[in-house]
């Protein structure tokens, strides 16, 4: 075999390696866990934000074999030959990723070898189902494939729809608003997030793709003996995640990516929203049901109707008359007003977001160079160009309209981007930070673009933690925008649907997500709202939401015993508020999610590999909704250790099935033995500043717990403005105490339950310390 050559760079842990043929790979270690391996020879992409992390000074053992090239690190070892293939070894010699050496078979060639030959090239990408890639002339495809073992399984991939475990399925990464059912067979949705989990045996690794051009990922669906990644256009380009924990691996990947910051308290409440609530009228009267029905809830949103025919920032006069007051009564009584805003801006000589971005170029433009038009929901449409710093910024400026009519919230819509007279053609022109491209490249960071730029208006207006939600995203818009699964529908499987796609966006990086409680199309039962509510009452994004046309979903229209229940629910949340955030605050350290698949600390249990209706919130509390229609009991898994049922006690040993009673006003719940759990006073909305009064319950004998204490708004926190407190049960008795003391604010009363007695502990605030009374 030819030789193969290798030499260092300039740049900090980079090696650049030329193949037999001439060709050119660059490997960086990022850190001893993280390896970056890509085509020399094709310029990097501007960092769009994307990628965070920046390479370490890593130590790096490099050997020059003639024939293969070996870089090691404390954690991996990787392995290039002449042509091409790399293989990665961790510590232990174990295998991580091996490259696939034979051919790709797609799928039937075997049983109509014709379907092989390059003439019949087009059926069979139709046949299996091919991307966006087969649909553009003159494209080179870009292509690793890796070996495949019987037992491996797959994570990640943020919400695609399916099963908690994506072994033998094909997923497309093209940001789509695809109306259809959101079946396990639909390959696109309205995020890309190429990024996937492996777990090998019992070891974890990860993968993540960065190209931003239409991708696929083949995770055994055309084999048994590899999976595979592909790309339009762009560049070879992949990390490589040593894991061996999944935990490690989720830690990695969003080191690289950057984790989902903390976000203000108010926002883990529970809100209401339609599309849509259509007058200020309604408004008011559904906050005030709320009230009345005595439902914790913290915000409303408000879909498309509230703006003057649609177009962005703008309100309607006759609809919502005195819309500032009208949001300054509501946050009165503890309502948060949250608005929905699309990036279509109306083409309509005379208003003033037209004519600005007009007059310095700052929509997309055709390969004619002439403005792209298309419709949306103001009808004749144009696109801002995200991609360019001066439209970000010109876009993050326009946001004071809300923000300085007191919305507290912006939600982006429709921003794969949607369009209603077909899609966006390849060759629309756009701006990638400093030079011209086209739509092919940022399609998929079109939303994360404009949650950047919405973000930093946000940001820069109120001072505190913006508050973005938005559809579509691509990996590392985590670090803007909250996310939905989308326009989801009433029925039975979508609500199955629910807990894979949360905790698959937990591992990739979005642990603030949620779900349209109840479906967005169609109509809810009383039962299908229930067992959802249920279902997600620990979605970090709790959100109620339904479409225009449907019955309406608001809890009290299916009166008893849909309304009891609902409330029931959400004060089990908002007990368990604190819980929330302090995993919220734990995950800005540690990257993991607050939903979690037992998968993630259960990585060698067989059944924990494969459960799709349990979920984990953080690492001790297990939830178990009914996601089938009439159930009144339901096998419950519990992994390794000793569990206590959350309502009554009762003590199970893990590591096998039970069967449960959960009626319809049952969500059960176990707690790992020996934890703490904090319990915040029940309260109708969130309010840090009244916050004077905590609880916390040892489940078991003793435990350890470290809560988080901060003004729950701003950014003081970042400059040592929170309070932690450690609470410990053990043999030596029960101890409250401060550990970090940042922050002037403390709680006056923590009471802490062992055994069924409540021991109350005062703050003096002469010593800085609690005190049992």
């Amino acid at each position: 075999m030819s030789e193969i050559t290798i030499q260092s760079t300039e740049k900090p842990s980079t090696w650049l390696i030329t193949l037999a043929d001439g060709r050119k790979r660059g490997v960086t270690a990022l850190t001893p866990e993280i390896l970056h391996v890509y085509d020399a020879a094709v310029p990097a992409p501007h960092n769009r934000e994307v990628v965070s992390g920046q390479a370490q000074d890593v130590a790096v053992v490099v050997d020059d074999h003639g024939d293969h090239v070996t870089l090691a690190t404390s954690a991996l070892t990787l392995t290039m030959d002449a042509v091409g293939y790399v293989d990665v070894v961790d510590a232990s010699a174990q295998p991580v990723v091996t490259a696939y050496r034979g051919r790709r078979q797609p799928l039937d060639t075997n049983a109509d070898p014709a379907l092989a030959d390059a003439e019949h090239a087009a059926a069979r990408h139709a046949m299996v189902g091919e991307h966006h890639v087969s649909d553009v002339p003159g494209a080179t495809p870009i292509e690793v494939a890796f070996t495949l073992a019987d037992d491996d399984h797959f994570y990640g991939l943020g919400d695609k729809t399916g099963f908690t475990d994506k072994r033998g399925y094909a997923w497309e990464n093209w940001n789509s608003d695809d109306p259809t059912p959101h079946q396990e067979d639909l390959v696109r949705l309205y995020k890309s997030i190429p990024f996937v989990i492996g777990l090998h045996e019992d070891r974890a690794y990860g993968l993540f793709f960065p190209d931003t051009f239409p991708s696929r990922l083949d995770l055994g669906r055309e084999s048994r003996d590899y999976f595979y990644y592909n790309a339009v256009a762009g560049r070879l380009d992949y990390y490589i995640f040593a894991g061996p924990a999944m935990p490690d691996v989720v830690g990695e990947y969003t080191w690289l990516t950057g984790t989902t910051p903390l976000p203000q308290k108010w926002t883990l409440g529970y809100q209401q929203s339609r599309w849509s609530y259509m007058n200020r009228q309604t408004v008011e009267t559904v906050a005030a049901k709320m009230r009345q029905y005595h439902l914790p809830f913290d915000a409303i949103h408000l879909d498309i109707d509230y703006m003057d025919g649609y177009r962005v920032f703008t309100t309607d006069p006759k609809r919502f008359p005195d819309f500032k007051e009208m949001v300054a009564q509501l946050g009165e009584d503890g309502v948060k007003v949250v608005t929905i805003i699309d990036p279509g801006v109306k083409q309509d000589p005379g208003y003033r977001v037209y004519d600005e971005g007009v007059a310095h170029g700052y929509f997309a433009k055709d390969a004619a160079g002439q403005l792209y038009v298309n419709r949306v929901w103001p009808g004749k449409s144009v696109f801002p160009d995200f991609g360019a710093p001066a439209v970000r910024k010109w876009w993050a400026h326009n946001t004071d309209f809300l923000t300085g009519n007191g919305v507290s919230g912006i939600w982006n819509d429709m921003n794969e981007p949607a369009s209603f007279d077909g899609p966006l053609p390849d060759d629309v022109a756009l701006t990638d930070e400093d030079h011209g491209t086209t739509i092919l490249e940022l399609h998929n960071v079109y939303a994360h673009n404009m949650a950047r730029a919405t973000y930093a208006g946000m940001k820069a207006k109120t001072g505190k933690r913006p508050f973005i939600i938005t559809r579509a995203a691509f990996s590392g818009t985590q670090k803007f925008a909250t996310v939905w699964t989308g326009d989801n529908r009433s029925t039975w499987a979508l609500l199955r649907l629910v807990i894979p796609q949360l905790t698959n966006l937990g591992l990739s990086g979005f642990s603030f997500a949620g779900t349209d409680i109840g479906g967005f199309g169609e109509s809810a039962t009383p039962e299908l709202l229930t067992r959802w509510i249920e279902a997600a009452i620990f979605s970090p994004l709790l959100r109620n939401h339904s479409a225009i046309g449907t019955p309406l979903q608001e809890p009290w229209v299916f009166g008893e015993p849909t309304l009891a229940i609902y409330r029931k629910m959400l004060e089990l949340r908002y007990r368990l508020l604190d819980l929330l955030y302090d995993l919220f605050e734990a995950g800005t350290r540690t990257g993991l999610p607050v939903m979690r698949p037992l998968v993630l600390h259960y990585q060698d249990d067989a059944t924990a590999q494969t459960i799709n209706d349990e979920f984990l919130v953080g690492e001790t509390l297990l939830a178990a909704p009914v996601v089938e229609p009439g159930v009144d009991h339901r096998m419950v898994y519990l992994p390794a250790g000793e569990w206590l049922d959350y309502w009554t006690g009762e003590a199970y040993t893990g590591g096998d099935y039970y069967v449960v009673a959960a009626p319809l006003d049952h969500l059960p719940l176990f707690v790992k033995n020996n934890s703490i759990l904090p319990l915040r006073p029940l309260v109708e909305y969130v309010d840090p500043a009244t916050e004077d009064t905590i609880g916390f319950k040892v489940f078991g004998t003793h435990g350890h717990y470290e809560h988080y204490q901060d003004n729950g708004a701003d950014f003081a926190y970042q400059n040592g403005a929170f309070n932690r407190y450690v609470i410990d049960v053990d043999d030596n008795g029960l101890r409250v105490a401060l550990s970090v003391d940042g922050l002037a604010q403390h709680y006056d009363t923590v009471f802490v339950e062992v055994g069924g007695v409540a021991h109350q502990f005062a703050y003096s605030g002469s010593t800085g310390t609690y005190q049992e009374i």
